[in-house]
This record gives C-alpha cells, sequence and structure tokens, in this order.
C-alpha cells in the first residue's frame, strides 16, 4: 500500500481498512450522536443490567452469567444482517490468523487420521523443515502429553503446537519403519501463509492465478505472481476466484488497480457514518493494464471477489466465466473488544463501479438465507442460465453500454454449468474420508526416488495413475470404513485418476502441480481457454450498449 500522503491515495485510505467478508484493522472512532439516540441506548443497557443482576441473585438455579451474555449477543447480532458476527475471546485469535500473512508456530500441514495428527508436509522454510520432520511422520506426544487416540480435534493442534515466536515445544514423532519415537524440539517461528496458492502458464500465451483468500499478502503475492509470468510472456491472463470466501477489501481494490488505468473506478460503498462512504479509483500505473483478462467465478466466489470480478466486468476490462457468485455486498468493521473478543460490524454496504449492490435479499430468516446455494442448486441454476431470473429494476449498464444485474451476485458473461458427469458419491467419500491422504503419504513415502529427478512440467505431461493404484486406495478406503461401490468406481474411474493425480502432484511438488493436473477437468477453466479473443473484443471495443448479459 502506498504512502497516505499522496493525495490520490487518501480517498481510497477508509475503504481499504474496512473489509469485505471476515476480517481486518479495527480504527478506532467515536461519533457524535443524537441526544435522543443516547438516551435510548443508554435506557436499553439499563433494561440489560436490571435483567442479569435479578437472574444473577434470584433466579432458582446458578447460571453462567457471561455464558448468557455471550448468547445474547449472538441473538441481538442475529436480528442486524447475517454477517454481523462475534467471535468469542478463545476462537478470536485462530479466525484472525486466517487472513494474517504468517503465524507463528512450528510450521506444518497437518491432517488428522485414524485419530492420530499426521504430517503432510513440513512447510518451507518452517522449523520443522530445517530439524527434518517428513511428510507421513505422526505426532504422539506433545510437551508429554499423549496427543494420539484421545480423540485430538483441529482446534487442540492449534492450541498446542501454535504459540510466539521463540518458545519452544517438544514433540515425540512415530516415523514408518522406525521402532522408537523421535523427540523434537522445535523452536517456533513466523510461518508465512500464502492465499495464491497457484501461478504457472498455460502455453506461451496464457498465465493462471489462482487466488483462495484475500488475506494480508494477497496483493504482495498477485504482483510477485504477475512478475513471474510476464517475465515468462504472459500476455492473456485467467485469475481464477472459484470457491474464493473473501477476505481484505484492500486486497481485492489494490489487485483491481493493477488491471484497470484511467483512474477507473474500482468500487464505492456507503454507510450511515460518512466516514465509511468512500470511493475507489484506480490510481497507479498497473502492471496489466493492456493484457487479455478473464475472471473465473462460481457460486462460492463471494465478498472481495465480487468486488474485484465487478470492477473488471463494469469497466469492460475482460470477461467473468463461470456461475453466478455468491452475493455478498456487505462490508464489515473488526472490532477488538477488552476481553479479547471480536465483534464484526457491519458498517457499510459497497456497490460495483455501474452502481449496483449485489448483495443477496436477506430477512428475519437465516436458514433460508444460508439455504440460497442448495436452492439454486435444487432450481437447476447450477445447470441452465434461463433459470435464473433477473429484475428489471435492477438493471444496470457497465462502462460501454452493456447490461448487468444487481440484486444478487456477479453474473458471468459467459455461463458454464457445473458438469457432474463424472462424478460420484463413493469417490466424494474417498477423498472426504481420510483414505485419501493417507494412501498418497504413504505411496509417496515408499516411491519418493522415482519422482527426483522428474520436473512438475513433466509430471504433468508423462506421469499416469495406474489401475494399481486405484485399487490400492480402494483397500485404504475399506479400512477407513469407506464401503467399496462398483457402479460409482467404474462411472468415475478416470475421474478418480486425475484427483489422485492431483493430489499426489501436490504432496510430490506444490499447489500449482494440484491445479495444473485438476484444471483438466475444470468446464469453467477449459472454456475460458477458448474466450479470449472475446475477453479482448470487449476490452478494445468502443460502444458495448447492444449487448446484454448471457
Amino acid at each position: 500500500m502506498s504512502s497516505t500522503g499522496n493525495s490520490k491515495n487518501q480517498i481510497r485510505l477508509p475503504i481499504i481498512l474496512a473489509i469485505a467478508i471476515s476480517a481486518g484493522i479495527w480504527i478506532g472512532a467515536t461519533f457524535a450522536e443524537p441526544e435522543n439516540n443516547q438516551n435510548d441506548l443508554r435506557a436499553a443497557l439499563y433494561k440489560m443490567q436490571e435483567i442479569m443482576t435479578y437472574i444473577n441473585r434470584d433466579y432458582v438455579d446458578s447460571v453462567d452469567s457471561g455464558e448468557l451474555v455471550e448468547y445474547g449477543i449472538t441473538k441481538i447480532l442475529e436480528n442486524l444482517d447475517p454477517h454481523s458476527s462475534y467471535i468469542p475471546p478463545r476462537d478470536a485469535e485462530l479466525a484472525q490468523s486466517q487472513l494474517d500473512g504468517e503465524f507463528d508456530g512450528i510450521g506444518v500441514e497437518f491432517g488428522i487420521i485414524r485419530d492420530t495428527i499426521y504430517v503432510v508436509a513440513p512447510l518451507t522454510g518452517g522449523p520443522s523443515e530445517a530439524l527434518g520432520i517428513q511428510s507421513g511422520d505422526q505426532i504422539i506426544n506433545v510437551d508429554g502429553e499423549k496427543v494420539a487416540g484421545v480423540g485430538v480435534t483441529n482446534r487442540d493442534v492449534f492450541d498446542k503446537l501454535r504459540g510466539p515466536k521463540g518458545s519452544v515445544v517438544t514433540v515425540d514423532i512415530k516415523r514408518k519403519n522406525q521402532k522408537d519415537l523421535i523427540t523434537y524440539d522445535i523452536t517456533r517461528d513466523k510461518i508465512p501463509q500464502y492465499s495464491i496458492n497457484a501461478t504457472y502458464m498455460v502455453n506461451d500465451e496464457i498465465g493462471y492465478i489462482k487466488v483462495t483468500r484475500f488475506g494480508a499478502n494477497t496483493y504482495e503475492e498477485f504482483k510477485e505472481s504477475l512478475t513471474e509470468l510476464k517475465n515468462k510472456g504472459m500476455s492473456k491472463l485467467i485469475i481464477d476466484l472459484q470457491g474464493n470466501p473473501g477476505g481484505y477489501m484492500g486486497a481485492a481494490i489494490n489487485m483491481a488497480d493493477e488491471l484497470l488505468g484511467d483512474r477507473a473506478l474500482i468500487v464505492s460503498q456507503e454507510g450511515k457514518v460518512q466516514q465509511y462512504s468512500q470511493k475507489a479509483y484506480a490510481f497507479r500505473p498497473g502492471m496489466f493494464e493492456d493484457g487479455s483478462v478473464i475472471v473465473l467465478v462460481n457460486e462460492g466466489s463471494a465478498s472481495a471477489s465480487e468486488i474485484l470480478a465487478g470492477a473488471v466486468q463494469d469497466n469492460d476490462r475482460g470477461l467473468i466465466v463461470g456461475r453466478r457468485s455468491f452475493g455478498k455486498g456487505l462490508v464489515q468493521l473488526p472490532i477488538d473488544l477488552s476481553d479479547g473478543a471480536e465483534l464484526r460490524l457491519t458498517i457499510a454496504r459497497y456497490y460495483t463501479p455501474s452502481g449496483r449492490s449485489i448483495q443477496k435479499p436477506y430477512g428475519d430468516d437465516y436458514e433460508a438465507y444460508e439455504r440460497d446455494w442448495l436452492e439454486r442448486y435444487e432450481h437447476g441454476e447450477f445447470f441452465s442460465a434461463d433459470s435464473i431470473q433477473f429484475n428489471d429494476s435492477l438493471k444496470y449498464e457497465t462502462k460501454k453500454g452493456r447490461t448487468v444485474y444487481g440484486g444478487g451476485g456477479i453474473m458471468p458473461d459467459y455461463f458454464v454449468p457445473l458438469d457432474t458427469t463424472n462424478a460420484s458419491a463413493y469417490v466424494t467419500r474417498l477423498f472426504n474420508s481420510s483414505a485419501s491422504r493417507e494412501y498418497i503419504l504413504d505411496f509417496v513415502n515408499e516411491n519418493k526416488d522415482d519422482f527426483a529427478s522428474m520436473s512438475m512440467l513433466d509430471y504433468y505431461e508423462d506421469y499416469e495413475v495406474s489401475d494399481a493404484m486405484l485399487n490400492d486406495l480402494v483397500k485404504v478406503g475399506e479400512k477407513n470404513s469407506v464401503e467399496f461401490d462398483e457402479a460409482d468406481f467404474t462411472k468415475s474411474k478416470d475421474y478418480l485418476k486425475v484427483l489422485m493425480k492431483a493430489h499426489l502432484g501436490r504432496q510430490l511438488y506444490d499447489d500449482s502441480a494440484f491445479y495444473k493436473v485438476v484444471n483438466d477437468i475444470n468446464e469453467v477453466y477449459l472454456q475460458a481457454l477458448n474466450l479470449f479473443d472475446e475477453a479482448n473484443r470487449i476490452a478494445m471495443a468502443e460502444d458495448l450498449s447492444t449487448e446484454d448479459i448471457d
């Protein structure tokens, strides 16, 4: 982020400090409220204090006053909107760390398989890698306390293995083919978290960037990815936001700024408090203002994802491909409370450059709001664009005159139906269980030397998952209570091989290997590869006012 001393930056600062879905930085502020509002607030607080006093003193049974208050806070927020939320002290730090650029810990990706913590991979540059901890290692004890076979949870693992930089944790590791436990004293350190999981060249012209969330370092990672791809000759770019739930609003704004020029409007927001009513414009020379751009979205793309997609679409900068996005147009401000809890309060609505709010309707029925995804599926929206109805009163125009709609997500310029042809319930059960992860960890440990001299590109182009490997996976699945289904297995065999190869590639190389392989069965991605002429036509056209959204 550039210095706030620049006058052009000053118009962008408040909106960057807010967030679009889940985390951010509290800006301390007090606001003058009319006296009658203050009186109403004081009366309401006094009534709550009266009730709690009577309950604590006179109620027939003992109660936990703190628990009652936290329950009451949750119920109060449910009467506001679906995205204002309260995070108790125990969970606040962990929730924040999901979007921070780094956290303090031992540096491992882990999984819990048959009630045992397995090291999926030591993180590059972390203390566990430096000490020689390996994929497939099982963590049996932490600081002398047994953690295997005792019902350990993901939360337990975070509590025991994360800690301040410089602190030491002792773990006892069980390693395959070694009789005795291996003890490591691990000095915790800063562990980087990455929100761009894949960067690679599809061919000599097309670059691909997979963004899984908008975190504290996403913008810097995006610039690094752009630099890497441009140095390899990229002239066309795919930004994959499928399944991206959002995050820091500022990251989305800064990324859009690298694609847009001419002081283009990126997003605006309006709140009750004037401080939160702002507009953000492109102001710097962007790293990729001229090449063709396609953005991939689906029903899991929300909030900050929709800000970026909306900026590209409304400025006619490129093409949006996929399915209608989630539809979240509210901005939350995280407020640190005195006891370590966090309040994430909706303080504004945001609008795409054409002026549309993409927030889907919500009322008092939170369950109905959460069921929207399922109702879209059952209604057939994932399979046919014709099933999607738009309200003509929410019709807007892009910069060059194309028709777009508000009121419920970003509708792509090019719709791609969900492909369920090769999927099956059996394959889903295999990959939702521990079976696939356990098999892949063992396979890598037993065959690592076979891949030592194989580049990721050679792996992608030449390596094939054998029938024998699938049969071994089935056996591991049965051991993990995944009953074999021959009909589903036969139907999904080729699909299963691609999934196996993708997950194996991730273990052998990195996430780029995973996405490069799995994108071969990603219909949204495959369609996008054929649409760059259309993306370029939209970007280069002077007037598109005769066109409607597909």
